[in-house]
């Protein structure tokens, strides 16, 4: 049985959603299927149960299979570091910075490292879903692309192309990218998945005809645009979300420069009565503003002291919620002692709200489990390298508050709550089952549109 790899015709081409749905049709019929990604470049990471660090996508891949988690899939992440590094994430735990150029200059040491991983998972499951990462024809880069072609290559995986029609230019890109293609992985495609087609399908038969006869490519499905609105992978499909209500609260959440772990927000995004902004100005506007995880939390402390926001936020009278980044941002000062944001020793003053320091230091802490704050017992992780001197986990007076726990909105009971403190007419929402239900309804549309049959039959030959 063949593996699978999934390759786009660009970034946000909709790779990692339709990995996760193919890996669940796959599953669905008897196959044990596993998803896969060698390199992840994002600041949106999740914790495992075992500790180990990986890609939000690997991790609701898996969450949606129902298969453990672990460094096993995503073997490889690299988060934005300060001054053009990069943090280098591997088999789940933090190697510290590096520069790009020096990452570039491992690629013999990584390889071994991917395919211990991957073959690791092949033991266990009938076919991995290995994910690729932005084009896979970027020529300047091709030797160095381990997540498309080297997977590929390296084990003879059968490939899935999805192009984005809603980019424009799809007979281009998918002409482009075949034909760029080395010869030996041309004839390893299964076929092409039109992606995020709006409107009637029936429209795109002449095109459908075009791809198969005159490219010689055939057409494994046209998949109509679902508004998805979950697992934001790194700030391309943030943008993307959107929103249909009537609000009954309205948050502002902070545009830090290097926001990271967009998921805290899903449950926001997804709730009807609430909307929700990114924003730098306009506060009164809010009900309630949230400083959110930041990858380089002093740097973007100093920012929104230059910018002006900071002085704003500690001004603002109405209630604040701070996550990670933006809960460290709320003590007294932030102290890097080990240069692990900066390239020595730091010191930066924060909102002060809470009397006490942190410390950053190189021993990252990464958590998955049950925690008991707000008076309620909370499903989330930690991923941090900054600590609290008084031990500090989460924090409310008045009108602040604050956790170094993720995903804390997504606790109904938490979340309603809090809402309903301040606007009592807020009813709240079951964030589980409105997951679940999202994740049915676009399941049945890809199996519904998807030649899952005939993918089937080609990783078997």
């Amino acid at each position: 049985m063949h593996n699978l790899s999934i390759f786009g015709t660009s970034s946000d081409a909709g790779k990692s959603v339709i990995t996760a749905l193919l890996a669940k049709a796959l599953q669905k019929r008897g196959f044990k299927t596993a998803p896969f990604k060698a390199q992840n470049v994002s600041n949106n990471a999740r914790v495992c149960e075992d500790g180990s660090e990986i890609g939000v996508a690997q991790y609701f891949q898996a969450d949606l299979l129902g298969i453990e988690k672990s460094y096993r899939l995503n073997p490889i992440l690299l988060k934005s570091g300060s001054k053009g590094k990069v943090t280098l994430i591997l088999e789940g735990k933090s190697k510290g910075e590096i520069s790009f150029k020096e990452y570039l200059k491992m690629m013999d040491t990584l390889k071994p490292i991917i395919k211990r991983s991957f073959e690791d998972l092949k033991r266990d499951f009938d076919i991995i879903v290995s994910e690729g990462a932005g084009s896979p024809v970027e020529l300047n880069l091709m030797h160095k692309d381990l997540s498309n072609i080297f997977m590929a290559r390296t084990f003879n995986n059968k490939i899935i192309l999805v192009a984005d029609i809603e980019r424009g230019g799809v007979f281009a890109s998918i002409w482009g990218v075949y034909n760029l293609l080395p010869k030996d992985l041309q004839k390893n495609l299964i076929g092409v998945v039109i992606n995020k087609f709006r409107g009637d399908i029936s429209f795109f038969k002449e095109g459908e005809r075009i791809i198969q006869e005159e490219f010689k490519i055939p057409v494994l499905g046209v998949l109509p645009y679902y508004n998805f609105n979950l697992f934001y992978e790194d700030s391309q499909s943030l943008i993307n979300y959107s929103q249909n209500k009537s609000p009954k609260i309205r948050v502002g959440i902070i545009k830090l420069k290097h926001l990271s772990n967009f998921t805290d927000f899903e449950p926001l995004i997804a709730d009807r009565e609430i909307e929700v902004s990114f924003c730098l100005d306009n506060f009164d506007y809010f009900d309630v503003l949230i400083i959110p995880g930041s990858k380089l939390t002093i740097e973007d402390l100093k920012e929104l002291k230059k910018n002006g926001v900071f002085k704003k936020l500690q001004e603002y009278k109405k209630p604040i919620f701070g996550i990670c980044g933006g809960f460290e941002m709320m003590f007294e000062n932030l102290i890097d002692k080990e240069s692990v944001e900066s390239d020595g020793f730091e010191k930066e003053k924060g909102f002060g709200f809470i009397k006490d320091n942190i410390i950053f230091t190189k021993d990252k802490i990464t958590k998955n489990q049950t925690y008991k704050i707000f008076g309620f017992e909370i499903k989330g992780y930690e991923i941090r390298n900054g600590k609290s001197e008084k031990d500090i986990l989460y924090y409310q007076n008045r009108n602040v508050w604050g956790t170094f726990v993720h995903s804390v909105f997504d606790n109904d009971e938490f979340r309603n709550t809090f809402f309903k403190n301040i606007n009592p007419f807020y009813e709240g929402f079951d964030f589980k089952r409105y997951k679940e239900k999202k994740i049915e309804n676009f399941l049945n549309i890809f199996e519904q549109h998807i030649d899952i049959d005939k993918i089937i039959r080609c990783l078997q030959k």
